[in-house]
């Protein structure tokens, strides 16, 4: 990070320490809290049920802070996570000190910083959430000797009184500008906090979902993150969450990452992009076209593709948005540019045309270098998912296309350049595997594939039959009739999970 990357880091730690916070020690966090009047400190982790957990600590002395940072603290893990008995319960929570940032928040100054799970022998926890993505992007490095990458597209829909005024056009409102979208300030101030936190946001717009129902606007917004190392991706993704729901309490806005809402009305995704870098080059492309190890990566995913959603759709909703005809997907494939495709290979600046040039000829042609920027998109996960789970399931895909014999075979076959919704492509779409339509059939392509995902140590048997059993206890085929029938029972399920993830 170069000087010039520090003194524009929205994070108050950074720009105080002049240093990047993968770099962050012990000395320089309690160097920060002493010189800035901090008075809390809060330990930060995500639970099973995919949601940051608080620890609060007063800072009562300069050796109890040593002794927090140093040591962490003791946490009941059966009140965490399912899979933990009470009987041999505790856990310990450690900080990560690169994960540091100043509570934008509390009135009280307080610094944050994620956690990492340790068992009673001092041992990370094998199947805490972190450790599991961190296993999956060790496992990759090894099998490829490269670097799994990722960023997440978060979207949500902000629900507000509808006034009247300047109303929106219905599913229109892809970067709609205020008056007639309502809720960009909230999404700026969003965007702010985040960065504040140590988000590194790419750009945030309004999405296409925007309607009004019973006195009431629902309006998308969408986030989207830039693409770094994928343990920092789901850091950020998890606190982002956390910003949003926090800043929509204390504006007195309800906000929601739920899949689907109501039927006709676009759900909300977390598309997630990927990319495999070697020596700090981006691995995705050769001479402008997609790469020999692009396509071995994506090869992986079609394979496993209907067992990523065990990861990424977590509940009946999910399944409400993945249904033919719509920007979800349903048919395991992948294409150029293609929004119909379940991965998706956008426009990856490799023409090597200068744009800035011509739209600015007073300026000197720049031949920047945009070689970073090529990405892969999965795009059937959605704002159930257990962040963690699901980028740690794409990593171990991505590194199963590198062990599979036939990979660059299995690309080619699952190639799509039309649109697969056209009733004129019906037969070739019909040779393409789909995705599970509930969440019993999503364990049950969990069980067929587990061995992919248990691999290398990076999946525990217990942490995947956790996960089998959580979707096993959804009874959601008469909800998916309820649906098909635009049954009044939809209103009630969208109710029950109207806040999840």
């Amino acid at each position: 990070m170069n000087s010039e990357e520090l003194i524009l880091n929205a994070n108050d730690v950074v720009a105080y320490l002049q240093k990047p916070a993968s770099e962050f020690t012990k000395a320089d966090i309690i160097n920060y809290i002493r010189n800035n009047e901090i008075r809390m400190v809060n330990f930060m982790y995500p639970g099973g049920d995919g949601k940051l957990k608080t620890l609060n600590f007063v800072i009562n002395s300069l050796s109890y802070l040593d002794t927090i940072l140093t040591c962490g603290e003791r946490v009941d893990g059966s009140s965490l996570f399912s899979f933990i008995s009470a009987s041999s319960s505790d856990l310990y929570v450690v900080p990560r000190f690169r994960t540091a940032f100043k509570d934008p928040f509390n009135e009280i100054p307080t610094l944050c910083m994620l956690a990492s799970f340790f068992d009673k022998d001092g041992k990370p926890l094998e199947s805490a959430p972190e450790r599991t993505l961190a296993k999956a992007t060790q496992a990759f490095r090894e099998v490829t000797n490269m670097e799994f990458h990722a960023m997440g597209e978060l979207e949500y829909y902000v629900i507000t009184p509808d006034n009247g005024q300047f109303p929106a056009v219905d599913q229109k409102g892809y970067h709609e500008s205020a008056p007639y979208a309502k809720t960009t300030e909230f999404r700026t101030m969003c965007m702010d906090y985040i960065a504040r936190a140590g988000g590194q946001i790419k750009y945030g717009h309004s999405e296409v979902g925007n309607f009004s129902m019973d006195g009431k606007v629902y309006e998308q917004g969408e986030i989207e993150f830039l693409p770094i190392a994928a343990e920092e991706s789901a850091d950020q993704l998890m606190i982002a969450k956390w910003v949003i729901r926090n800043l929509a309490y204390k504006m007195g806005l309800d906000v929601t990452f739920a899949p689907k809402i109501t039927t006709g009305k676009a759900g909300s995704g977390l598309h997630i992009h990927m990319r495999i870098m070697k020596d700090g080059k981006n691995m995705m492309t050769n001479g402008g076209k997609l790469s020999e190890q692009a396509r071995t990566m994506i090869a992986g995913m079609m394979d496993v593709a209907p067992a990523i959603t065990a990861f990424g759709n977590k509940n009946p909703t999910s399944y409400f948005r993945l249904v033919p005809h719509q920007e979800a997907p349903t048919n395991v494939c992948w294409g150029d540019c293609n929004r119909s495709v379940l991965v998706r290979v956008p426009l990856g600046w490799t023409s090597n045309m200068d744009m800035c040039h011509e739209a600015n000829p007073l300026d000197v042609a720049a031949n920047y270098d945009t070689s970073l920027k090529q990405t892969v998109e999965m795009r059937s996960p959605d704002g159930s998912a257990d962040i963690y789970q699901l980028i740690a399931g794409l990593c171990v895909a991505c590194r199963h296309g590198f062990e599979m014999k036939d990979a660059l075979e299995v690309t080619d076959k699952t190639y799509v350049n039309y649109n697969i919704h056209d009733a004129e492509n019906a037969d070739r779409v019909a040779a393409l595997k789909q995705l599970p339509d509930s969440c019993a059939a999503s364990a049950e392509c969990l069980e067929k594939y587990r061995k992919v995902f248990e691999e290398h140590g990076v999946f525990s048997p217990a942490m995947i039959d956790g996960i089998i059993n959580q979707l096993k206890t959804f009874n959601d085929s008469t909800l998916r009739q309820d649906i098909e029938n635009n049954n009044e029972e939809i209103q009630k399920l969208v109710t029950q999970y109207f806040h999840c993830g």
